[in-house]
């Protein structure tokens, strides 16, 4: 399925993006680059709520996925 992400409201946009930094930021940690606690900030950088509780759903997802 081959899906222009341009044509994505603005909203999808943003899960889409917020999804990459979680995946970006919890790669970090599995690397060895970051702790921890950067997790925490990452998530507390996000500044809407909803937002906020998407990347924390995305962190939790990817840390099960790479084993950390």
């Amino acid at each position: 399925m081959n899906q222009n992400l341009v044509l994505l409201p603005p909203d999808e946009k943003q899960k889409i993006e917020i999804d990459k930094q979680a995946s970006f930021a919890v790669w970090q940690v599995k690397k060895g680059t970051e702790n921890r606690q950067f997790l925490f900030n990452q998530t507390q950088a996000q500044t809407v709520g909803e937002m906020r509780a998407y990347f924390q759903q995305c962190v939790e997802k990817y840390s099960q996925i790479m084993g950390i």
